[in-house]
């Protein structure tokens, strides 16, 4: 895929930047996304609609003539919209534009039943106190701004939804005060991730926590790109807690004509893929969950599908461990797993005396030889961070036993406004020296499990490979995480501590 070729991030953003600023007034900032991102859909649709019947055009004649054929014969499209319902059609309109546009929206949904509660929960003619929300003179404006641009599957990269969604959330909500709470993956860490989960025809692929569906859509794309007939497609599955960013993910799974099952819910207290009371297990798993996640001991503790075995995560600082277990359980036999994550993933608690619950579950994994890789990324890549993120792979079917690549893929990125992001030359140095499994002076070196154990179960890159700088202090947050942590095994050794004298007479 040329990653070049489509609209770049600062594009996109003075776009939607414009667009916000004309609702301005009428709505919340918080609520810019609502009425925002469903006119996207509505747009992407058409857009990718159109592009399909000028294709059809050049095998069945002219595009009336294709419009017509394709009104009788639904199954000639992956999906039909009504040609009164199109983009370009409601443009035109000069009254009742609230109206026509939200039974647009409807209909559409109606004759593509896997939309339904998708692209048609917004009632653009809403009223709040006797008085439209947005009346038609801004909605028109609106809809002229977003007509600037083209988003057809060769204008925009797969996931645009997933990019526009994180410049609301992060310009929007965050700065109201309201957390995100997510990250969106860069596409080309995407791709990178991609290439490392080397998908093969008629695998299960699972993301579970798959935001608006970005690295399922990579995934397959990157089979399209190894396979050119694919006889047996990816069967693809993805759970996502926000009501947004699934409906996100259903639309960029049905744009995609993905063979995709998408649930909402909460994977870490609910997993919807269950099979006879036990999770359901896939080929391969790739995840970018939201990172230093908490949550109160009892979810882990009381785990009705023994996905906690390796040990239970510290409660209310950082689950990442929570999240790789979850995954772990997820992957059959032989299965691989790729997340990215927190770079304290895997070095917290090594170095210090006592235990530490987080470097307790990463010496299982290294003592059980599952862990393969780890690859230490660019700062400021994502969003709502300038951390850098670790790219993991757990492998149930390691062939190098006793063996971990490690890269230091620090350096390796081209500045932007607003964010650092890698080069296709990047992306192809770091998943060659994967694939490969090569050493590469200052940037990969392969160690050995005996001397992760000499360093007290340590796998950060940057420890073990050196790009020429001096050593860099723990950040902020990483300290601030470990703090919590120590509080946490303080109050438990308090409780420990007065159970045990009050057990001997003594009253605290």
């Amino acid at each position: 895929m040329n990653m070049d070729k489509q609209m770049d991030i600062s594009r996109l953003e003075n776009w939607l930047w414009k667009a916000a600023c004309s609702i301005r007034g009428p709505i919340a900032a918080p609520q810019y996304k609502d009425y925002i991102l469903p006119l996207l859909f509505y747009k992407r649709l058409c857009d990718v609609y159109e592009d399909e019947i000028k294709k059809l055009s050049k095998e069945f004649g002219d595009v009336e003539t294709v419009r017509e054929l394709v009104k009788s014969d639904r199954k000639l499209v992956r999906f039909y919209i009504p040609h009164e319902y199109l983009w370009h059609q409601i443009r035109k309109m000069t009254t009742d534009l609230g109206e026509r546009l939200t039974t647009a929206l409807r209909e559409i949904a109606k004759e593509n039943p896997r939309l339904n509660d998708v692209i048609d929960v917004v009632d653009f003619n809403a009223t709040a106190a006797g008085q439209r929300i947005l009346d038609d003179g801004t909605l028109a404006r609106l809809i002229e701004i977003l007509s600037k641009y083209r988003l057809g599957l060769d204008d925009v990269e797969p996931d645009m939804l997933g990019r526009a969604y994180e410049y609301l959330l992060r310009k929007f909500i965050e700065g109201s005060g309201q957390s995100a709470g997510e990250f969106y993956t860069p596409r080309e860490v995407a791709i990178l991730m991609a290439h490392i989960l080397d998908p093969e025809e008629g695998e299960e692929i699972y993301d579970p926590a798959c935001g608006s569906g970005g690295l399922l859509i990579k995934a397959q794309l990157r089979l399209k790109e190894k396979i050119t007939d694919i006889k047996r497609p990816p069967k693809l599955f993805g759970q996502e807690v926000n009501s947004l960013t699934f409906a996100m993910a259903k639309i960029n799974a049905f744009i995609h004509d993905m063979v995709a099952d998408i649930r909402i819910g909460d994977t870490i207290r609910n997993p919807r893929f269950t099979d006879g009371g036990k999770l359901k297990q896939f080929d391969k798993v790739a995840a970018n969950p939201m990172w230093n996640q908490g949550f109160p001991p009892d979810v882990f503790e009381s785990d009705p599908y023994n996905r906690f075995l390796s040990g239970i995560p510290p409660s209310n600082s950082t689950s990442d461990w929570g999240w790789i277990q979850h995954m772990f359980t997820s992957l059959k036999e032989g299965g691989k797993l790729v997340v990215v994550i927190d770079t304290g993933v895997v070095s917290r608690g090594s170095g210090n005396a006592g235990s530490n619950k987080e470097k307790e579950i990463r010496r299982k994994f290294i003592d059980d030889d599952f862990v393969e890789a780890v690859i230490l990324l660019p700062e400021n890549l994502f969003y709502n961070t300038t951390a850098p993120g670790n790219i993991i792979v757990v492998n149930k079917g390691k062939k190098r036993e006793k063996k971990i690549l490690l890269i230091n893929a620090s350096k390796e990125f081209a500045k932007g406004r607003p964010k650092n992001y890698l080069t296709e030359a990047n992306v192809k140095k770091i998943k060659d020296a994967y694939k490969n499994w090569e050493e590469i002076e200052g940037f990969s070196k392969i160690i050995t499990i005996d001397e992760v154990m000499r360093n007290d179960y340590n796998l950060s890159p940057s420890r073990y490979v050196a790009t020429g700088e001096k050593e860099e202090y723990l950040p902020v947050d990483e300290a601030l995480i470990e703090l919590a942590e120590v509080e946490e095994e303080k109050k438990e050794i308090d409780k420990q501590l007065s159970e045990i004298l009050k057990k001997i007479g003594f009253e605290v």
